[in-house]
């Protein structure tokens, strides 16, 4: 398996060609960048500026991983309003097309949900609507995904939908493209489950995999934390991709950041990979 890290974990205010140095002196084979609404990678960015950042992360010598993107807590997939979830289309449209240019074959696509408890006023949407709206949202997007030659990757998050493994299996079985599957994130399933069986059940599914890790006791937001410093079973996390035969990128997506040294929380991930993956720690 490779070593990715999300550029979502590194200091506020870091160009992302900072954060390509940063990552690749750290020790990742990639880098996983995010499509924002407005910026250096965002919805006004220009096909040429999108390839210089492919041609920067190759100089540098670090993969580029995955193409993710936050707008989809804006903009929702489940949305009842259609002109929000055309917005959403039209975003994912976008990422798939500048993950063709940046040469990446996974995007993140943060599915919708039926509530957010982390978000203030966040509409609920009735879950059999949800799905039925996110439902056709993807089955239309899988055309986009299969001309681009890209695939997406649905994240698990907490929206309070598509909730158990055998859920999110079933929803990506009735798409039925092979370029739609699970973007699987380990540490959002341990305050109700166990990332274990979340990989046996999802299986060939899996496109991409985030590494987090979160404390059960301390509930919430508080508890995402350090890697190793949580609950998830990283030995049976390892062991049971290995099962399946992933062998493509692991992504740290680190929160919440240090608050001082903040470039830290980099190395440090990167080390505790290491002794995850087996390799030499740092």
């Amino acid at each position: 398996m490779k070593k990715g890290i999300n550029i979502w974990s590194f200091p506020a205010g870091m160009s992302i060609e900072e954060c390509i140095a940063l990552a690749k002196d750290a020790g990742f084979d990639g880098i996983e960048l995010s499509l924002n609404e407005t910026g250096a990678l965002s919805m006004e960015s220009s096909a040429q500026e999108v390839r210089a950042l492919r041609q920067f992360a190759g100089d540098t010598g670090i993969e580029l991983s995955s193409l993710a993107s936050g707008l989809y807590w804006d903009y929702p997939p489940t949305s009842e309003n259609g002109q929000i979830r055309g917005k959403a289309f039209d975003i994912a449209k976008k990422q798939l097309e500048f993950a063709a240019e940046l040469g990446v074959d996974t995007v993140l696509i943060v599915p919708g949900a039926v509530g957010v408890d982390f978000i203030p006023n966040a509409p609920v949407v009735p879950y059999d609507r949800a799905y039925d709206n996110a439902l056709s949202f993807f089955a239309d997007l899988a055309k986009e995904a299969e001309a681009h030659k890209v695939s997406i990757g649905i994240e698990n998050v907490w929206n309070k939908f598509l909730l158990s493994p055998l859920e999110m299996r079933g929803f990506i079985d009735q798409i039925g493209s092979e370029f739609v599957g699970s973007y699987f994130d380990v540490g959002n399933v341990v305050y109700a489950g166990y990332p274990e069986h979340w990989i046996s059940i999802l299986n060939k599914r899996i496109k991409k995999v985030h590494f987090k890790d979160y404390r059960r006791q301390a509930g919430g937001l508080h508890g995402f934390v350090d890697l190793l410093a949580g609950d998830v079973d990283y030995p049976a996390v390892i062991r049971a991709l290995e099962a399946i035969g992933y062998d493509d990128y692991v992504s740290a997506e680190m929160i919440p950041p240090y608050a001082h040294h903040t470039k830290q929380i980099v190395y440090n991930t990167s080390a505790s990979m290491d002794a995850i993956l087996g390799r030499t720690v740092r």
